[in-house]
């Protein structure tokens, strides 16, 4: 409202800008039955996660995707790691498929799969890097490997 304001259609209005307003009785007009709407004191619309939450979410808390995933290579001697790539493009995917946060640990293993189930039948692996195109192109991991010192 008001002079210099910008005046936006409703069909140019995103989920999150209508979300926003929605009122217990437009919930109402939508179907849901007035017992159910008199248990719900507060409205608190969602919004989607952006590309830098979804990182955070995959790296930060106390047991994080990254962390599980890091854990469940050590159990088999291996370090896992992921480069900053790696983890913008599980972001993407999962933006993509507008999973959210539940999406990322099906992204992820749909990369780790494979190499999960060989990496305790390969020996001297050390070490574990996956990259973009892991995520991008479901190719390999990059393997890194102990040097193995012969004895004479």
């Amino acid at each position: 409202m008001g002079f210099g304001a910008k005046i936006v259609s409703d069909n140019q209005r995103s989920g999150d800008d209508i979300l926003k307003s929605v009122q217990p009785e437009d919930l109402l007009l939508y179907g849901f039955i007035p017992e159910f709407m008199g248990r719900l004191p507060v409205i608190a619309p969602l919004h989607d996660l952006n590309q830098e939450a979804l990182i955070r979410i995959l790296t930060e808390p106390r047991n994080a995707l990254i962390k599980q995933f890091q854990k469940l290579f050590k159990l088999t001697g291996v370090d896992l790691s992921f480069t900053a790539d790696a983890l913008k493009a599980i972001a993407r995917e999962a933006i993509k498929r507008k999973s959210g946060a539940r999406g990322l640990r099906a992204i992820m293993e749909t990369c780790l799969l494979d190499i999960m189930y060989e990496l305790p039948s390969v020996e001297n692996v050390k070490a574990c890097v996956v990259n973009e195109e892991v995520v991008l192109n479901r190719s390999t991991p990059i393997l890194f490997y102990e040097s193995v010192k012969q004895q004479a």
